[in-house]
């Protein structure tokens, strides 16, 4: 969420002696504004605008290790009874009220701070209209708890006044953030955002409020409370990612950034770490693809799901998933400058939004014009944790792209019990008709054991698609694995396999002939194993009876001559009524 103003705030040393001493509340509560009684414990002045960190200030060694998205170790549970009633509160008569309710259920440091902070992000929302018009903004903390609007000055000035009245040490600090209207490789002329640092434990640790509220639009033209825990005591490793201070030392890192260096790393949204992600390959937001081509790795500490767009569009990507992250490629259909926006939920995530973690910038000098993508391909693509747990399992070939010179492959996989699926061929340049499309997968089960033949129609790029779902589950199929199927070779014409009906079961398998289209005039070999059937037919102009061969399988041989189709029939269980099992065509003279 990102909101941003184009306020630049200036930061001065507080000399109020209204809030040296002790400020006593109704109740017998009693709140310091430090330790020591001085407003800028911690601070030296340098004769500069603005305050600096001492110089025995404790500067944060990082980079960040991974193991919490905080500057401070906490647990958000101890924070439930708190939050619940900071959120709730409703004492607008002033910020000394305010504050004076809001402490009576904080025991700590860390717990006033959370409490403002709480309160802040459910009660102010962002000031749509002023950030438009500055004649109708105001950014007084006064004014912006009586209207209960700002921009981000205003919050930051809030939060600041709040946090000096509970005897919290607190900063109002200005900068650059990567919020509103931000593109990646923007270059930055002016500050843009406010926000605060606290003093907590002996340390420096950085806080947004106006992020933590909520969001608004494209156009900044509503705003929409959203809660966002991530800009709360933020590890600075993170919170420099879409902010930079002025001052830089107000990173509160031990080696700084440069704006430049600043303007150049792609943005971490707050989302990419609230799903469980950790880091990706490229750390750049501009992307130059090499001969076509651009690769992005996502490292997750769980299994995710993604979504990836280019240019708004779900094409020209390749994704394959891992049980720790996701590989991209993405193969840019035309020169020139694309965008690349990526999405992700946790697998174990209830609802169905996936969240916006990444957005790059593509630079692309040349295309790759050996690679096509079906527009209706599916991903991720390829066997995963995810077919697997959709009881798709050993899935081979393991690769997600499947190269056939001469319009034929097979895939075989295990299914779990219980699991009803089927599969469809789809192709953007086929002229062939889908429910014949599907004719060119033949699906032979033999207990878990499946396999697919495909033969390919004609020369091209196909997305195969394996649709599953538990029998006994309600609701339709999902998409449980892709493949992509490529065939260069355009002199590739296979038929579809022969029409099947429902009483073809499984356990039945076809050796031959699997084209559906049978030469005229010839004498066809047939050959089936159906276990559980009594008597095998072949009719074309006449009947055949196929003869049961010591090794379980009916054969025999047909002749086309003067027919136009031919059909097997089948009767099970002592039963005389023959049912159609398959369909063939016989080629026209």
């Amino acid at each position: 969420m990102q909101l941003t103003d184009h306020i630049t705030v200036e930061i001065h040393p507080r000399h109020s002696t209204s809030r040296r001493g002790k400020f006593s509340f109704r109740k017998g509560i009693q709140v310091f504004p430090s330790q020591t009684g001085q407003d800028n414990e911690g601070f030296q002045e340098d004769g500069e605008q603005g305050s600096t960190l001492s110089q025995g200030q404790d500067l944060y060694a990082y980079p960040w290790d991974k193991s919490s998205l905080k500057s401070i170790q906490i647990d958000l549970m101890q924070f439930k009874e708190l939050d619940a009633y900071a959120s709730e509160v409703n004492a607008s008569s002033s910020v000394e009220n305010l504050v004076r309710v809001l402490l009576q259920k904080a025991n700590s440091d860390l717990e006033k701070v959370r409490a403002i902070w709480m309160w802040i992000c459910h009660h102010i929302e962002y000031d749509v209209e002023g950030y438009h018009n500055k004649a109708k903004r105001s950014c007084e903390p006064a004014n912006v708890l009586q209207s209960g609007k700002s921009v981000c000055a205003g919050y930051a000035a809030l939060f600041e006044e709040m946090c000096s009245l509970a005897g919290i040490q607190c900063k109002k600090l200005s900068g650059y953030s990567k919020g509103y209207e931000y593109k990646p490789g923007k270059v930055f002329k002016e500050s843009n955002h406010a926000w605060n640092a606290v003093y907590l434990d002996q340390r420096w640790h950085l806080i947004d409020s106006t992020w933590g509220s909520g969001h608004v639009g494209d156009s900044c033209s509503k705003f929409t409370f959203r809660y966002d825990e991530f800009y709360f005591l933020t590890h600075p490793a993170l919170f420099i990612n879409d902010h930079f201070p002025e001052d830089h030392k107000w990173q509160l890192l031990k080696h700084t950034l440069t704006l430049q260096q600043f303007e150049c790393k792609v943005r971490y949204r707050s989302e990419f770490y609230l799903a469980g992600l950790i880091e990706t390959s490229t750390d750049m937001s501009v992307i130059e693809t090499e001969d076509g081509k651009a690769a992005v790795f996502i490292e997750s500490r769980s299994p995710t799901l993604f979504l990836c767009e280019l240019n708004g569009a779900k094409e020209h990507c390749l994704m394959t998933l891992q049980r720790n992250g996701m590989n991209l490629e993405v193969y840019p259909p035309r020169v020139g400058t694309h965008s690349l926006d990526i999405y992700a939920k946790s697998s174990k995530a209830e609802e169905e939004t996936y969240h916006h973690v990444l957005e790059y910038s593509l630079k692309c000098s040349s295309v790759d014009k050996s690679i096509a993508f079906p527009r209706a391909l599916i991903h991720p693509v390829g066997p995963n944790w995810y077919s697997e747990e959709k009881g798709i399992l050993g899935a081979l070939p393991a690769s997600p792209v499947i190269h056939t010179d001469d319009g034929r492959c097979v895939i075989t996989f295990t299914r779990s019990k219980d699991l009803d699926f089927f599969t469809t061929l789809d192709s953007d340049a086929s002229s062939t008709p889908e429910d014949i499309r599907r004719r060119h997968i033949w699906k032979t089960c033999q207990g878990t054991q499946v396999e697919l033949k495909i033969h390919l129609p004609h020369a091209g790029a196909f997305a195969l698609h394996i649709w599953a779902k538990k029998a006994s589950d309600p609701g339709s199929n999902h998409c449980a694995l892709s493949y992509l199927l490529s065939c260069p070779n355009k002199n590739v014409r296979w038929p579809a396999f022969p029409m099947r009906y429902t009483n073809w079961e499984d356990g039945y398998e076809l050796v031959a002939p699997l084209a559906g289209v049978l030469p005229a005039n010839r004498n066809v070999q047939f050959k089936l194993k159906l276990p559980g059937v009594d008597e095998v037919s072949v009719e074309c102009r006449e009947t055949l009876q196929l003869t049961l061969s010591g090794d379980g399988f009916w054969e025999g041989a047909c002749s086309t001559s003067g027919g136009s189709k031919v059909t097997i029939r089948v009767s099970k269980n002592c039963d005389k009524t023959l049912w159609s099992l398959l369909k063939y065509k016989v080629e026209s003279h």
